[in-house]
């Protein structure tokens, strides 16, 4: 599959994403056809080495994949990006066990990088236990990673089969509520070490450019674009409703209130040049590693001053589109209030942060930052 065959499918597939979105925020989790669908359309696999079966593509095609769906349906965008993201755990798999996981055309992959659990060391591996939060999407993953600390005291990632997982009913929130983003419970589950690796100390084990550019970059970028895409949705619907619908005590529509058109065009502003600008920044860093470079701190940096940057913008841009669209807005059938509970859930990421602002500075004025997770 081309670059452009991508954002075809995704093209495709969002107004499935956009027809589902209310009925799967009633149920908390995306439809089965819809999961089915996204994983035909190869989103899940976006950053997957060819070699493994994935689609390997740059990461501005598959940031344009994410927004594309995000556009549709803010928790649809949310689950592709953390399954595709969460993915490039696959450069670090044993070869042998990412082509077994991979090499599924319709795997789904997702989990909790933080250690949220314990291994014990047996022969051949460990056996986990532990509980974890934030489980976006993993009711659909035939594959689950989860960060352990095993015994000795070392961090690892383990992929753990969906069926040694218990899935817990905590997910009840303003947003985002069809990501199903869950607790889950393993208990007793045995992992050899061949479904397991160390992501903050190993190199990875494919040489190909994709596979050089930091986790947390293609993490946040993703993260930061899936708010972006909420915003654009959110100006568009904006867009539409002011043609259509009248103040209660006017004649004309909401298109013709000044106050309506200025909040308009800042909200199109805001996106736009958030947009261009994480853009722009994943381009830069992109292109170093294509050259053969290593991303620079400042580089990253410069990626994640986009992404939170971004996100803030994003955020302010819905808040005046839903401030002065009207009363229709309120109701749970509008997908205005929709994007507004959404992108307030989406921005609180922790890769959107904003102690980012903090780091970012402390990189440009030469003073000692906290760069692990840039």
């Amino acid at each position: 599959m081309g670059e452009g065959d991508v954002l075809e499918s995704a093209r495709r597939v969002a107004p499935l994403a956009r027809e589902r979105a209310e009925g799967a925020e009633a149920a908390g989790r995306l439809p089965a056809d819809l999961v089915a669908a996204l994983a035909e359309a190869g989103l899940f696999r976006l950053f997957v080495p060819k070699a493994y079966g994935g689609l390997e593509v740059e990461p501005l095609v598959g940031l344009e994949a994410i927004e594309v769906v995000s556009q549709a349906d803010g928790s649809a965008g949310w689950c592709v990006n953390i399954g595709a993201t969460t993915a490039t755990m696959s450069w670090y798999l044993e070869p042998e066990w990412a082509r077994r996981i991979y090499g599924d055309p319709m795997v789904v992959t997702g989990g909790t990088f933080a250690p949220g659990g314990t291994g014990r060391v047996v022969d051949g591996g460990w056996v986990v236990d532990g509980r974890w939060g934030w489980g976006s999407g993993t009711q659909h993953c035939q594959w689950v990673n989860a960060g352990v600390r095993t015994d000795d005291g070392e961090f690892h990632l383990m992929y753990v089969p969906a069926e040694d997982v218990r899935f817990l009913d905590t997910w009840h929130v303003a947003g985002l509520e069809a990501t199903g983003s869950t607790d889950f419970a393993i208990e007793g589950a045995f992992v050899p070490r061949g479904r397991t690796m160390q992501p903050t100390v190993s190199a990875t084990r494919v040489d190909v450019p994709l596979a050089h550019v930091p986790n947390f970059t293609l993490l946040a970028s993703g993260v930061a674009t899936v708010v972006l895409g909420i915003a654009r949705r959110a100006v568009d619907e904006l867009a539409s409703l002011v043609v259509e619908r009248a103040p209660s005590l006017g004649r004309q529509p909401l298109s013709h209130l000044g106050v309506v058109q200025l909040a308009l065009a800042r909200a199109e502003a805001d996106v736009a040049s958030a947009r261009a600008h994480l853009f722009d920044q994943v381009g830069r860093l992109w292109e170093a590693v294509r050259s053969g470079a290593r991303p620079s701190v400042a580089q990253r940096a410069d990626v994640r001053l986009a992404c939170s940057a971004g996100a803030a913008a994003a955020r302010a841009a819905v808040d005046r589109c839903f401030t002065v669209a009207g009363g229709s807005a309120v109701y749970l059938t509008s997908p205005l209030q929709r994007c507004l509970r959404d992108v307030h859930v989406a921005s609180q990421h922790a890769m959107l942060s904003p102690r980012v602002f903090e780091t970012w500075s402390r990189v440009r004025l030469g003073l000692d930052a906290d760069t692990a997770l840039l």
